[in-house]
Order: structure tokens, then sequence, then C-alpha cells
């Protein structure tokens, strides 16, 4: 399929620059291994990629070990007990080895494309290459894999008084998203990145959330069927990390990593573009401009009582609160600032 072929690229993108730039300044081999997330697993197109790059990655003087791992949870796990040199991971689970870079997932923060380029641009910067460490670990790249949508099975659900009794597919190990169902009134059903597409298909639960990259892969069609609809508002913009052991690569990798992940920034946005184009156009459910403005506030409101929480970052909440008012100057959360 198409889509999967387009994954398949992005994969690349994030191996390469997680192994080539590192070994760029080894005068000998080294040997790492990094832990591949792939929903599929060892003959997903995740791993398979990242596995076919590995020749590429010794030319630079790193020898990758890769393990295929089909639940997050667990490779994450494993990357926090040592198992793993480095680990890629959706910047939700990545929240737990770094708050700041954790939070840029964080519910309406990030409204479209242009912001979450914006947002990428400054993080790459050098002089933010101290945001991006956190005690042993630092974030060695990210990658946008775009906005995250909501999916349900029946197109009447199309208000946020609709969803109130609604099963929600919700990740068990995300306190914001479990935040967010109960403050409209769903019913949470816990989930992982492993299994939601499951639920949401075979009918286990009312409403998923989701990006379009998973659209496809995941066979979310299955759950839309012939009465579903796809909300058209971002809840989030999802991203990739590449979370590293800082004491086991060389100095300065890091910022090399997020420098050539820049390069590839338009190119996931292509990625991003092709899969949403995948879903049909009748799926897609606009919202009306007041329901948008309503939703904003709503979102704002659960994020600052997550920050308070101590769930989001507080200053990776005002980076985003500058970049969405730097487009949008004129919003009232610009004057303000409570975030």
């Amino acid at each position: 399929m198409k889509l999967l072929k387009n994954i398949k690229a992005l994969s690349v993108a994030a191996v390469v620059s997680a192994s080539a730039t590192s070994g760029a300044v080894q005068a000998e081999m080294m040997d790492r291994t990094f832990c591949v997330w792939d929903p599929i697993g060892a003959n997903g197109p995740l791993f398979n990629v990242m596995k076919s790059a590995k020749p590429s990655a010794m030319k630079w003087g790193i020898n990758l070990e890769l393990v295929a791992y089909t639940d997050e949870k667990i490779a994450a796990e494993d990357f926090k007990a040592g198992q793993c040199d480095s680990v890629l991971l959706t910047g939700t689970r990545a929240r737990e080895f770094n708050k700041f870079t954790g939070s840029l997932e964080a519910i309406g923060a990030i409204p479209s494309t242009e912001e979450m380029r914006l947002v990428l641009q400054t993080l790459t910067q050098p002089k933010a290459a101290k945001l991006m460490k956190s005690g042993e670990y630092e974030v060695a790249g990210i990658l946008p894999a775009g906005a995250i949508y909501l999916y349900t099975r029946d197109r009447t659900i199309d208000t946020v008084e609709e969803l109130q009794g609604k099963k929600v597919a919700t990740l068990d190990y995300d306190q914001a998203s479990m935040t967010m169902v109960r403050h409209v009134g769903a019913s949470v059903v816990g989930a992982s990145t492993a299994n939601f597409a499951g639920k949401f298909n075979n009918g286990s639960v009312d409403v998923a959330y989701a990006p379009a990259v998973a659209y496809t892969p995941l066979e979310l069609y299955k759950g839309l069927g012939e009465n579903g609809g796809v909300f058209q508002f971002s809840l989030a913009q999802m991203n990739f990390q590449i979370i590293a052991r800082i004491d086991r690569f060389p100095e300065g990798y890091g910022q090399k990593v997020r420098d050539y992940s820049a390069t590839r920034f338009e190119e996931a946005y292509k990625l991003v573009e092709a899969a949403e184009a995948e879903i049909k156009p009748e799926y897609w459910m606009k919202p009306t401009a007041e329901q948008l403005d309503g939703y904003a506030k709503m979102l704002q409101e659960v994020r600052i009582s997550l920050r308070d929480e101590g769930v989001y970052d507080a200053k990776a909440l005002r980076l985003m609160r500058k970049v969405r008012c730097k487009k949008n100057p004129t919003n009232s959360e610009c004057a303000e600032k409570r975030e």
C-alpha cells in the first residue's frame, strides 16, 4: 500500500538520523542497541526499514542491533532498564524520559502544521539543546507525524455533548487523555498503541483517536464502516522521538541528529498529507467556526489544569502559546497569558 511505503520512508529518516550522525565522529565500530517500536513487529514497515538501514549505519561506525517491539510500553521499559541504548517512541510515551518534549503532544496546544513547524524549528536550534536533556536521557531527534483526530463509528456523534456516555479507547498510561475523556463525560476504556485499533474496529468502543498515518496500516476504515466519520479538528500534533542514553553516545551526538532530522521535516509532512488523502472525503466531519472556538477554549482549560497537576511542562506550554500567538495575535489567550 502507498501509505505503508510512506511510513517506511519516514522510518528511514528516523533511523538514518539516529545512526549516521552519531557514528561520524567515531574512530572505531561501536555496538549499540536500538529498540524499535512497530505495532506489527519484526515484519512491520518500521522495523524492516530500520533493519535495511543497518549497513548505512555501519559505514559511520555504528553497529546497530535492532530489537522489535509490538508493545510500546515494553520497549520503553526495556530502554529504561538499560537493555537498549536508544529507542523510538511516540511523544506521549516519551514524556517519562523528557517532560518538556513529552508535552509537545499536549491537547490542543499546537492547532496546525504551521505551528508545529515553528516549534520544531525552534527546538532544533543549539540554544534549545539543554531542553533536550533530562537526567541520563537526551531527545536526539523529533519527527512530526501529523494531527491526531477523533474517529467515531457513528457520524451523529458530532459534538462534545454527544460524547457523553460513549466508550472511548483511551491510552491507559496517559493521564492527560483520561482527564480529557472524563471531562467531556465519556467513558474511558483502557487501551494502548498495540490494541486501540482492534477495540475500535470490532466495536468494543464507540470512539478512538489517532493520526491519519494510522488509518490504513491499522485498518481504521473497518471501524468507520458506512456510518462512521473523522472529526476534522486537531486534538494534538503527534510526533515520534528518538531517545538516547547520553553516556552511550559521543558528545554532540544529539545536536547532530536534531540538525539532520530538521532536513527531513518537509518530507515527513508530505507523508502526512498523503496519509490524510487516503481517508475518503465523505468520512471527514467539519465542525463550525463556533464549535472550533469552543473546543479550543475547553482544551486550554484542561491543559492548564494538567500543568498545575504536573502532567505537562509549563515551559513547553508557554513556548507553544507564543507560537500560537505569533500566528493569531488577536486571540484572547495572547492577552491573558495564562499558560
